[in-house]
C-alpha cells in the first residue's frame, strides 16, 4: 500500500488583511456554530464585531465577552453593519437575510438556506437585486480532505455509487440542540444538505429523483417528527447516492462515519482513526486519509486492484474551517467574485433535501 502526503496550499489566515478596512459584523444566532463564527470574525484581520445578538442568554467564550450586546436584530442592524452573520434556526434565515441584505449589508447565512425553495430564490434573488455578496455555509467545501475525496472521486468513472452517513448518538445537552432542530429541520435536511452538496459536485450532472424514508424513535419529540431519515437521489447519468442521519440516545455508534465513492474504476473512501464519539463537532471534520482503490490491467487480460492512502497533512479543526469559511467570505467581498454558481449549488442541494423530505412524508418518490 503506497503512503503518501498531502501539503497545505492556503495562505496564513492571520496574514490576510484583503487590501480594505475592517468589515464590522454583526453575529446573530450564537448556538454551537454562530460562537464558531464569532470567534473567527473577532480572530480575522478583515472584520471587526459589532455586536453579538441572541434570543436567550448564553455562556460564550472569553475572547467574546466584551462585544456589544444588541436587544434585537433589528437594534443590531441599526449599528449599520457591513455584514450579518446569520446562524439562527433555519425558519428564520430568509427573512433575517433579506432584512440585512436590503439594509446594504453583505450576509453570510448558515445552511440550510431556507425552509422552502421559493424562500430561498427570495433571498439569493434581493442579493442580486441590493448588489451585495451572499455566502452560504458549506463548510465542507473548505476542507482539504472533501476536497480530496471528491477530486479522486472524478477520476474513477461515472456512473458513481455515493454512501454517506453521520449518526450522532446524541445525549444530555446535544440531544437538547438536537430536539430544539427537529421544531423546524429533519435530520435528512439540517445534515444531509451538506453531503448532497458533494454528491452534486462527484456526479456533476442533474439530479432526477429524489427517495427518503424516516422513523421517530423517540418519545420526547412531537408526534410528527422523525429523528431518523434517509434518502436516495438519482442522477440523470445513472449515478446513485444515499445518505443517512440520525440523531439522539438510541443512536448506535457503529458505522456513524461513512464517506464512500464507488466508480467504474475503483472506489474512493474517506477514513478515521478510533472510535468517535458521533456527536462531536470535532468527529465530523477529523478525516485525515484517504484511501483510493483503482482497477488496473493485468497481463492476463483481466484487472487488478491497487490501493493507495494519501495522509492530509494540514489537520484542520472545526473552528479553523469556520474561519476559512468567513475568509472566503472576505474575499468575495475584497475581490467581488462572482457567487452565481454558488448560489445556483446551493439551491439545488436544497431542492434535493427538501424533496426527501417530502417523500419521506408522503411516501413516495418524488422527480426533480
Amino acid at each position: 500500500m503506497i503512503m503518501k502526503e498531502i501539503r497545505a496550499q492556503s495562505p496564513d489566515l492571520a496574514a490576510l488583511g484583503h487590501g480594505f478596512g475592517p468589515l464590522r459584523v454583526l453575529v446573530v444566532g450564537l448556538g454551537q456554530m454562530g460562537r464558531s463564527h464569532a470567534l473567527a470574525y473577532h480572530r480575522l484581520r478583515p472584520f471587526q464585531v459589532v455586536g453579538l445578538v441572541n434570543r436567550s442568554l448564553v455562556d460564550l467564550p472569553p475572547e467574546l465577552d466584551d462585544y456589544p450586546r444588541p436587544a434585537s436584530f433589528e437594534e443590531g442592524l441599526a449599528l449599520q453593519p457591513d455584514v450579518v452573520s446569520i446562524n439562527t434556526y433555519t425558519d428564520s434565515h430568509a427573512a433575517l437575510a433579506i432584512a440585512a441584505l436590503e439594509a446594504g449589508a453583505h450576509v453570510f447565512v448558515e445552511k440550510p438556506l431556507a425552509l422552502t425553495l421559493e424562500e430561498a430564490r427570495a433571498v439569493v434573488e434581493a442579493a442580486r437585486r441590493t448588489g451585495r455578496k451572499l455566502v452560504v455555509g458549506y463548510i465542507l467545501r473548505h476542507h482539504p480532505a472533501w476536497v480530496a475525496l471528491i477530486a479522486a472521486a472524478r477520476t474513477l468513472g461515472a456512473p458513481y455509487v455515493m454512501r454517506m452517513n453521520l449518526n450522532q448518538a446524541s445525549t444530555g445537552a446535544a440531544w437538547e440542540i438536537h430536539r430544539r432542530l427537529l421544531r423546524t429541520t429533519s435530520p435528512v435536511v439540517d445534515c444531509g444538505i451538506h453531503y448532497v452538496d458533494v454528491m452534486c459536485q462527484i456526479a456533476g450532472c442533474r439530479p432526477v429523483q429524489v427517495r427518503g424514508m424516516g422513523a421517530r424513535l423517540a418519545d420526547d419529540i412531537a408526534a410528527d417528527q422523525v429523528n431518523y431519515a434517509h434518502l436516495q437521489v438519482l442522477f440523470e447519468d445513472g449515478s446513485v447516492g444515499w445518505y443517512e442521519a440520525g440523531w439522539g440516545p438510541m443512536m448506535s455508534p457503529v458505522a456513524t462515519f461513512v464517506k464512500d465513492v464507488v466508480g467504474t474504476g475503483g472506489s474512493a473512501s474517506l477514513l478515521v482513526s478510533g472510535e468517535k464519539d458521533s456527536a462531536d463537532l470535532e468527529a465530523h471534520t477529523e478525516a485525515r486519509q484517504l484511501r483510493v482503490r483503482r482497477l488496473q490491467a493485468d497481463a492476463g487480460g483481466g484487472t487488478v486492484p491497487t490501493e493507495s492512502v494519501t495522509t492530509i497533512a494540514e489537520a484542520l479543526d472545526h473552528q479553523t474551517l469556520c474561519e476559512r469559511e468567513q475568509d472566503f467570505l472576505a474575499r468575495a467581498i475584497a475581490e467581488d467574485l462572482d457567487l452565481t454558481g454558488h448560489h445556483e449549488d446551493a439551491l439545488r442541494s436544497l431542492a434535493i433535501v427538501l424533496a426527501a423530505d417530502r417523500s419521506m412524508r408522503e411516501r413516495r418518490a418524488v422527480d426533480l
